[in-house]
């Protein structure tokens, strides 16, 4: 989909990356990016074009996914068109990360023992003047909130001239209602296959985007609080009209599976080029879900405005934890995007032991760095290490208790 003809030589256009390598000639192609630090990853003058964006963290937070939050401006803009924490961008799910291979988001596995993966978009971002990529680190408040190992490859194109008229700029926006109200609290989290919903306006909203533009992508998580099947929720898709205005939708789909290309109540993952079920917790469908689908062949196009909905269970009867990112191209102005909820409201729901088990990483962490300018004898050093890296692999692996006492048992 986003791949020229390798043969066609561009005129006028060069190729080009920004990237954390490290200016001293070393190996540290990394920065160290600090609690409540913002860091400007790229700030160009255009024409041009991003290509690909390729990101790495190591031994940070469980939770740092979500709060890590990646902003973009195109063109001189003063409000973000990108706004979204930075996992939930790149379709890592619940602070959760599984690997993806498709059309628009790649996610690779790195060592477990260093907490680590390899995450790539491939989706363009074109700009005329100027563009300007941050990120931010919120921390926790009363969680350890240490220096986070941050690699990136950003790939661009220069080209001769801006781009035409008809080229929209890429936009995402995150968010998330937690928890979503049933329309009538009698049946909650009820299978309600008689239930009536004939206007969309309660439905879980994704986006609701002002201009010319068209959708290409979305990526949802759920968090089945309430326990059963809880995707008997349609997508409803309202093209140039609004909800409880325009009836029926431009787009009425027929389950919340079959938008993501699944059969009938998906209760294995998978992931392919262009949809994904890439996390399903439990075959009873209890707990943690995520899924994306790009609308790359099939963008869903809108001349004044659009607004992407999916009911939370069937006529809107159950209460879960909906998050989610959109993906869209538009010309500008873009209409203004709701307030990104403060670190604590982004977190995903975990139960205690995780936070448990993440507060001891980061004191372990705290403790390592201090054996070392400490002078620890070697010998005692690797064992401390090697506690850490088995630690740290049962972390990701989640075998949480195996870690909690791993890293309990860490004492210099």
């Amino acid at each position: 989909m986003f791949y020229a003809d390798p043969s066609l030589l561009a005129e006028g256009v060069s190729s080009y990356r920004r990237s954390s390598w490290d200016r001293s000639g070393r190996n540290a192609d990394f920065f160290l990016l600090q609690p409540g630090q913002t860091v400007t990853l790229l700030e160009e003058s255009g024409p041009g074009k991003i290509c690909h964006f390729y990101w790495a963290t190591a031994f940070a937070s469980l939770f740092h996914y979500r709060q890590l939050v990646l902003r973009a401006y195109w063109d001189g803009e003063t409000t973000p068109s990108i706004e979204a924490p930075i996992g939930d961008l790149f379709c890592i799910p619940h602070c959760t990360p599984v690997p993806i291979h498709s059309l628009a988001v790649v996610i690779n596995p790195g060592s477990p023992d260093l907490l680590t993966l390899g995450a790539n978009l491939y989706l363009p971002m074109p700009f005329a003047s100027s563009a300007r990529v941050t990120v931010d680190y919120d921390p926790i408040p009363d969680h350890p909130a240490d220096p986070i190992y941050f690699w990136y490859h950003i790939n661009l194109e220069r080209h001769p001239r801006p781009p035409a008229d008809n080229v929209g700029r890429f936009h995402a926006q995150w968010r998330r209602e937690n928890l979503t109200q049933p329309v009538d609290p009698k049946f909650r989290n009820v299978q309600l296959f008689d239930g009536v919903n004939l206007d969309g306006k309660e439905n879980y909203l994704a986006l609701r985007a002002e201009g010319h533009g068209q959708m290409v992508g979305l990526h949802l998580q759920v968090d089945n609080v309430g326990g059963g099947w809880y995707g008997e929720g349609d997508d409803m898709v309202f093209v140039d009209g609004q909800p409880g205005q325009q009836w029926p939708p431009t787009y009425h789909g027929t389950g919340t599976e079959e938008i993501f290309g699944g059969g009938a109540c998906p209760d294995k993952p998978y992931a392919g080029p262009d949809t994904g079920f890439h996390m399903v917790e439990n075959t009873d469908f209890a707990g943690k879900h995520a899924m994306y689908r790009w609308y790359l062949a099939d963008p869903i196009r809108f001349e004044r405005s659009l607004v992407w909905t999916v009911e939370h269970g069937h006529a809107n009867s159950f209460e879960n934890d909906y998050s989610s990112v959109a993906f869209w191209y538009q010309q500008e102005p873009h209409a203004p995007f709701p307030a990104l909820p403060d670190v604590k409201a982004r977190i995903p729901r975990f139960p205690d032991v995780v936070w448990q088990a993440d507060a001891l990483r980061g004191r372990a962490k705290e403790e390592m760095d201090r054996l070392m300018k400490q002078g620890l004898p070697q010998q005692e050093l690797q064992r401390v290490f090697a506690q850490g890296r088995a630690a740290r692999a049962a972390l990701a692996a989640g075998r949480l208790e195996e870690a909690i006492s791993l890293y309990k048992s860490m004492k210099g």
